[in-house]
């Protein structure tokens, strides 16, 4: 049976007890995520038939910096996927953006994040700006968590691991965890009541799993260093290493798009390109 606290807004639910602000946000997700599988994607003529090999990048040089950039990157990824400037037409759809809004976010995290680890705690909790920034700095984390969680949805349902991907997926999971260790690490940086009743809350479970020792949650400083250096840095190249896979394997198809013509298509159209700039594919 559900039952409403009028005066904090929880729903309970026999062991459960969320927030109304935490049951709006994942209705939100799960509506977003529906509309993303639905609605029609805005298309300019970037996009082409899966099965259409790619023309060779010969035609947009000097035009696009993307190309420039991405025939000096050709001995980490195939030539052209770099920074490609068309995609597949199956890219066409809302469901294949919430992995960019992902790594917006993140930028938008570590940037914010930067401000307030110069300006120190004392700033953002009296300054006005102070206090900007370092909501600026949740709400982008809320953001990068919540597209993050949508683009794990649906790269699930599309069985994101096929086609020798399985080290991309991989990647994608890693840094998932990691950004949630780095997240619960900000929690405890506050320096008010909250990071206190959550570490004081968390230390149990912690010390109960034997990791108490080297991960002390009530050591404030400790924390901090985990959350502004160490986690920041394990995350960041968790997440190029995820990209550069993606890059390397290209977008992962839906199920009924997949075809052996239209892979054969991609590795010609690679090896046109590649004999176009002079680079072994």
């Amino acid at each position: 049976m559900v039952s409403v606290i009028a005066a904090a807004y929880y729903f309970h639910w026999g062991v459960v007890r969320i927030s109304l602000g935490n049951v709006l946000v994942i209705a939100s997700m799960l509506v977003i995520f529906v509309l993303a599988l639905v609605l029609p994607f805005p298309t300019h003529g970037n996009v082409v038939d899966a099965e259409e090999p790619i023309a060779p990048a010969a035609i947009a040089v000097g035009r696009s910096w993307t190309v420039r950039v991405r025939t000096r990157l050709s001995r980490v990824v195939p030539p052209g996927q770099a920074l490609p400037d068309r995609q597949p037409v199956y890219v066409a759809s809302w469901i294949y953006v919430f992995g960019v809004l992902s790594l917006a976010g993140f930028v938008v995290v570590v940037a914010t994040g930067f401000v307030l680890a110069i300006e120190g705690a004392t700033w953002w909790h009296t300054s006005s700006t102070g206090h900007f920034v370092n909501s600026t700095h949740l709400w982008s984390v809320e953001l990068f968590f919540a597209v993050m969680v949508m683009h794990l949805w649906g790269k699930f349902f599309m069985a994101a691991w096929r086609g020798g991907r399985g080290i991309t997926w991989v990647t994608g999971m890693v840094a998932f965890f990691g950004s949630i260790g780095t997240a619960f690490t900000g929690y405890l940086t506050q320096s008010n009541f909250d990071s206190q009743w959550i570490s004081t809350q968390a230390k149990d479970g912690l010390n109960a799993s034997g990791v108490g020792a080297f991960f002390n949650v009530l050591n404030g400083s400790q924390m901090l260093m985990w959350h502004i250096t160490l986690l920041p840095l394990i995350v960041g190249i968790v997440v190029v290493m995820h990209v550069i896979m993606i890059r390397r394997h290209g977008v992962v198809p839906p199920i009924d798009a997949e075809s052996p013509v239209a892979a054969v298509a991609f590795e010609d159209a690679a090896v046109e390109e590649a004999a176009t700039v002079g680079v072994a594919p």
